[in-house]
């Protein structure tokens, strides 16, 4: 065993440590800045500090440079060491004692599953409300591609309303938005939700959510933008906003409905994804 793991077992033995190497590994490949991660975990800045600086000492993160400002993400490299310490180590490389109690194929295709079943991909686009992004997001995909994929949309939030500008946007753009209705991600974890293949947030805010697992382990993305709503101006400068947010998902979509998904493994497809929203 590597004379570092008890070192990194024991920073991640500490409750909200865990929950920073947590959020990066949710967020992974994106880098964040320390202000971000502290307001999703809610942690003062001398407190995050002692957190980040304990965990970038056992090469669990690093941290990048971005202007002015400092990024920090997963060393996935050394985090892939550490599993394999102790799925190798401790559990004599047996998956027979370690798989996890839910076992799914590690490189299952999505895209076959739901073809020899003879039926269309299932892909839910989260943010925190389901006003704007994600309400954009389902409808692009289902006109662009709703012979191939079932699009849904959904909120982390309790509550929210459609957006007029989004609706709106819509409508300019020929969409029909009779169907679209402001829902809560509630309706996809129950008994009767879809089984969804892919699951993409499209606000920071979402992303950096702790949720639920998703049943089957669907392949998930962060196509995360700036909020439209939050535009400030005229109306004109708003809408143009909302404008702007159609173009980015829709470039996006088009990009994710070309993959090839019948002949790409499940990381092939993860790093597809992963692209898609870093472009």
């Amino acid at each position: 065993m590597d004379q570092m793991t008890p070192q990194r077992l024991t920073v991640l033995g500490h409750a909200q440590r865990l929950a920073i190497f947590r959020l990066l590994m949710r967020r992974y490949p994106d880098r964040l800045p320390a202000g971000e991660i502290g307001a999703a975990l809610e942690l003062k800045p001398s407190t995050l500090s002692a957190y980040l600086a304990a965990l970038s000492e056992v090469g669990l993160i690093g941290q990048t440079r971005a202007g002015t400002s400092l990024r920090y993400g997963i060393e996935m490299e050394t985090v892939r060491s550490l599993f394999d310490a102790l799925l190798i180590d401790c559990c004599q490389g047996r998956p027979d004692i370690c798989s996890p109690i839910t076992h799914t194929d590690p490189n299952r295709d999505p895209a076959m599953t739901r073809s020899a079943a003879g039926r269309k991909f299932n892909v839910l686009f989260i943010c925190t409300g389901n006003s704007a992004r994600s309400i954009l997001a389902e409808t692009i995909l289902r006109d662009r591609a709703g012979d191939r994929f079932n699009a849904y949309s959904a909120g982390t939030k309790p509550y929210s309303e459609l957006n007029p500008f989004a609706v709106q946007v819509l409508r300019d753009k020929g969409h029909d938005v009779t169907p679209l209705r402001a829902k809560t991600i509630a309706e996809f974890q129950g008994e009767d939700a879809p089984p969804l293949d892919f699951v993409f947030t499209v606000c920071d805010l979402a992303a950096n959510e702790e949720c639920p697992p998703w049943p089957g382990q669907p392949i998930s993305g962060h196509w995360g933008m700036a909020d439209p709503v939050k535009a400030t101006g005229t109306e004109a400068e708003r809408a143009l906003a909302f404008q702007q947010a159609y173009g980015a998902l829709h470039r996006r979509i088009e990009a994710f409905a070309a993959l090839p998904l019948t002949t790409l493994d499940r990381i092939a497809l993860q790093s597809a994804v992963d692209d898609i929203g870093r472009n």
